[in-house]
């Protein structure tokens, strides 16, 4: 995965393609992301399109309070909506959370936060 917080103050994660998320990936992810932000709150993007994958504990992993101000799921198809609603589903987000096929109505929602 990548983290980068852009010039404009966005989050932007990035899995890779085929990756199988586990409950240490999902640890690292958001200890990057509270390092990075060094305890300020940004609006985060997180790309899934391309992601496998996701194990329960890595999703329960996502339920704890991290740097992030809003999150915005972005994916590409059917598996990643059912993986991003059953998510939303079972586990209280620790801010505002959305899924979006379209990173316009993503980045939009986002800046809508700020």
């Amino acid at each position: 995965m990548t983290l980068e917080l852009t010039s404009g103050g966005l989050l932007h994660l990035r899995w890779f393609h085929g990756v199988d998320i586990l409950v240490d990936d999902a640890r690292a992810a958001m200890a990057e992301v509270n390092d990075l932000c060094q305890q300020e709150r940004y609006p985060m993007l997180v790309d899934m399109a391309t992601v496998d994958s996701v194990s329960r504990e890595a999703r329960a992993v996502w339920s704890i309070p991290c740097s992030a101000s809003r999150i915005a799921l972005l994916g590409k198809s059917p598996v990643d909506r059912v993986l991003a609603n059953f998510f939303l589903g079972v586990h209280v987000p620790p801010c505002p959370t959305r899924f979006f096929t379209s990173r316009t109505e993503a980045m939009d929602w986002l800046s809508a936060g700020a």
